[in-house]
């Protein structure tokens, strides 16, 4: 099974522009949400339960030098990566003094394997001061990628799950964020609550409309310790299929641009905080049937 006959994979974009593999480490800088923090709102996105997909090796009481050395470990184990992106995944690591953040970001590029930094955060927490700051270390030739958490379009969807932004903050921080030339990947969640697979293929249009170079997409997880999960239990969320799923993947692979990369195909998280669908367990299996819908559709088309 070869995906990348069809597929722009994130991994094979850095290693061409590299000319070797690149992994990333995970940090966690401690951060939080203004739907958390009471800015916006409280209690964060309804789905959200950090722990449920935050690696082992990320501890926020460690510094940003002492978690990429956790992780460097790690996947030195399982990996033949040599160069590495610090990933700064936990909630919204934009948000936060300026000064702050470069100290952060600084800790982390001082690294010698350290080529640059996936930051990921809200549309709304993304000032101009912070994409100039991402900006300059772009300009001084690191691998920058600013991974803005959309998941859906929908303004009611948005609402819904306690979002604490609406579809057109995030119209808004793309076209700030285009103006300093930054690499985006918008992350989008299939699945959500009142929403059909097929409406993920609204959102997909909408985003490749503002001219976005990478997408990370994913089905929901519902876990524990979760709004969501008590929805759930109530019977109030429909679980989506694998079949959909796939079904509407294939559909976004097909109609990419040839230049549009992809982060990420499918979920992976801790599954032990899992309540459902169970298949979303079984990464291999979700990447081989969407392999198999390709070579069906190509054979066809």
């Amino acid at each position: 099974m070869d995906l990348t006959r069809y597929v722009n994979t994130f991994g094979r974009y850095l290693q061409s522009k590299y000319g070797e593999r690149i992994h990333k480490l995970s940090v966690n800088a401690a951060f939080t949400c203004p739907n958390r923090d009471g800015a916006k709102g409280i209690g964060g996105c309804t789905f959200c339960n950090n722990r449920s997909f935050s690696p082992n090796s990320t501890n926020s009481a460690l510094s940003v030098t002492e978690q990429l050395a956790a992780a460097r470990e790690k996947v030195a184990k399982v990996r033949k990566a040599r160069k590495y992106l610090a990933y700064f995944q936990s909630y919204s690591n934009t948000y936060g003094d300026l000064q702050q953040l470069k100290a952060l970001y600084d800790q982390a590029l001082a690294e010698p394997d350290v080529i640059g930094l996936c930051v990921g955060t809200r549309p709304d927490c993304v000032p101009d001061p912070v994409l100039e700051l991402l900006a300059s270390y772009q300009a001084q030739g690191k691998e920058i990628w600013l991974e803005l958490g959309l998941q859906s379009s929908f303004d009611a969807t948005l609402e819904r799950i306690n979002r604490g932004h609406t579809f057109a903050d995030y119209e808004d921080a793309i076209i700030r964020a285009h103006k300093y030339d930054l690499n985006i990947c918008t992350h989008i969640i299939m699945g959500l609550p009142g929403e059909t697979a097929k409406d993920t293929l609204v959102t997909y249009k909408k985003i490749l409309d503002l001219g976005v170079r990478a997408i990370k997409v994913h089905p929901l997880h519902i876990v524990k310790g979760t709004q969501m999960a008590r929805e759930w239990k109530q019977g109030d969320i429909p679980e989506l299929s694998m079949d959909d799923y796939v079904e509407t993947l294939t559909e976004i692979i097909l109609t990419a641009p040839k230049d549009l990369l992809f982060h990420r195909l499918t979920g992976s998280g801790e599954h032990q905080y899992l309540l459902a669908p169970e298949w979303v367990k079984h990464k291999w299996d979700i990447l081989g049937a969407v392999y198999k819908r390709l070579e069906e559709r190509s054979t066809k088309d």
